[in-house]
């Protein structure tokens, strides 16, 4: 389709424009001209990391909220409304508590594991409560997640660590330097296996007696649909914290015109998803130059307003 690789170009051009954003003057004439040396070890130690784990970070976390609600049917859920996020951060606070000297990958780990149970814990509560809204199953998850969350932050003002939890809990992208953010790479061969398994959770978003009947084992692919979430979600909190809505905000827009087929529509939400972290995150960097705004912040006002727009919007076509 035409369209995409227009997008694809985009999304090219917004990360292009990122490059160039920021504090230290980095500019053709910078790179071929006055300071080249001082330029080119910005250009690739700090603006070339960040921009990829903006595109990297933006398209998981997308696709996680696409895939949580194929798999729970429920257009309101994503990491951050399903108590994943807040378990993964909980994992992260135990790991430092417990293991400080644990490599970055093996705290990812275990916030994975923490972000499984997490949602584990959340659609067995929804097994035990009567669903007669649509809108109760996003309630419970910031339930859930507001009860874990204040466990976390008391452990952690305990144990003086809150100023850590408080990292986690805001995405920002000013500390991503080269040799940080590769973790994220892991979740974009994540989203590559949801992709490759998008007919599968399609048909297993479509109810269990469905799937059993097309011949899909809806328990496997419930399972490795929640590994993909949890493990992309600790991905990104492990590197650059929570970035809030993204995964709601994203695939509900892009299924108001390409429909509820995932494997057409996964390159439009990763993409989307890609495109707006990096233009939350480069007008983050200019509403108050030279200083910034973190994308946690953000993404947290526009996705909440979006959250709004579209809960008015399902009640007004209800009506």
């Amino acid at each position: 389709m035409a369209t995409l690789p227009l997008a694809t170009l985009g999304i090219g051009l917004l990360a292009v424009w990122s490059l160039f954003v920021g504090v230290s003057d980095v500019s053709l004439a910078t790179l071929f001209g006055g300071a080249p040396d001082q330029a080119t070890q910005v250009l690739l130690v700090s603006r070339l990391p960040r921009t990829l784990a903006l595109i990297l970070a933006g398209a998981a976390m997308a696709v996680s909220g696409l895939l949580l609600q194929m798999l729970v049917r429920n257009r309101f859920v994503e990491p951050s409304t399903a108590g994943t996020a807040e378990s993964a951060i909980f994992g992260m606070m135990m790991v430092s508590l417990l293991a400080p000297e644990m490599p970055v990958f093996g705290r990812m780990a275990v916030a994975g594991l923490c972000a499984l149970a997490g949602t584990g814990l959340f659609l067995a509560i929804l097994r035990q409560v009567p669903l007669r809204s649509p809108l109760v199953v996003p309630l419970v998850g910031i339930m859930l997640g507001g009860v874990i969350t204040a466990m976390t932050e008391f452990i952690a003002f305990r144990q003086d660590m809150i100023q850590s939890v408080r990292g986690w809990e805001t995405g920002d992208f000013s500390a991503i330097l080269l040799g940080r953010y590769e973790l994220l790479w892991l979740s974009a061969a994540l989203t590559g296996v949801a992709y490759l398994a998008a007919d599968r959770f399609t048909v297993a978003g479509m109810g269990r007696d469905v799937a059993t009947n097309l011949g899909i084992d809806h328990r496997k692919v419930m399972a490795l649909g929640l590994v993909i979430v949890s493990m992309t979600t600790a991905a990104v909190i492990a590197t650059c914290g929570m970035i809030p809505f993204l995964g709601l905000i994203v695939p509900n827009v892009v299924s108001l015109v390409r429909g509820d087929n995932m494997r057409g529509s996964l390159p439009w939400v990763a993409l989307m998803g890609a495109g707006l972290v990096l233009a939350c995150d480069i007008a983050g960097r200019l509403v108050i130059h030279p200083y910034e705004i973190p994308i946690g912040t953000m993404m947290g006002v526009i996705g909440s307003a979006l959250f709004l727009y579209l809960l008015l919007r399902r009640n007004g076509h209800a009506g």
